[in-house]
Parts: structure tokens; C-alpha cells; sequence
């Protein structure tokens, strides 16, 4: 599975995570010290999310870090 893949499915999550807590991009964006822009980027997987940021949203939306690798498949090596 690509880079692209992976930042387009943990984008995702972060969409459906928001929305699910009825929270827009700008209030995300905000509460992270970023523009809604970014946010809109993150979400649609054309920018890869820094660890600390995903910490951060992670934190924000009450979910753990591994919520947003849910579903991706297995880790390169396993077979």
C-alpha cells in the first residue's frame, strides 16, 4: 500500500471523526493553531499528517492514535 493510499484513508477517518462530532473544519483547524485549509488537506489525503499533529487531533477528538489506522491493513513484512 502507497503513501497516498494511507494518507488518503487516515484522512478518512478524520473526516468521519469530525463529523460524527459535529465540528467544523474551522473550529478543528483552530483548536490545532492551523488554517481550515489545512484541515481541508489533511482530510483529503494531500498532505501527510505529522505525528505531532495526529497526536494533537487524536487528543481533539477523543480517540486513540491507532483510530486512525484502523482498517488500513497489514504492516509491510507481515504475511
Amino acid at each position: 500500500m502507497g503513501f497516498e493510499t494511507i494518507n488518503r484513508r487516515i484522512g478518512q477517518r478524520l473526516r468521519h471523526r469530525r463529523r460524527l462530532l459535529g465540528l467544523s473544519q474551522g473550529r478543528v483547524a483552530t483548536d490545532c493553531g492551523v488554517c481550515f485549509q489545512q484541515i481541508h488537506k489533511y482530510e483529503s489525503g494531500d498532505v501527510t499528517l505529522s505525528a505531532a499533529m495526529l497526536w494533537r487531533l487524536a487528543q481533539m477528538l477523543c480517540v486513540d492514535i491507532s483510530y486512525f489506522f484502523d482498517e488500513i491493513g497489514e504492516r509491510p513484512g507481515d504475511s
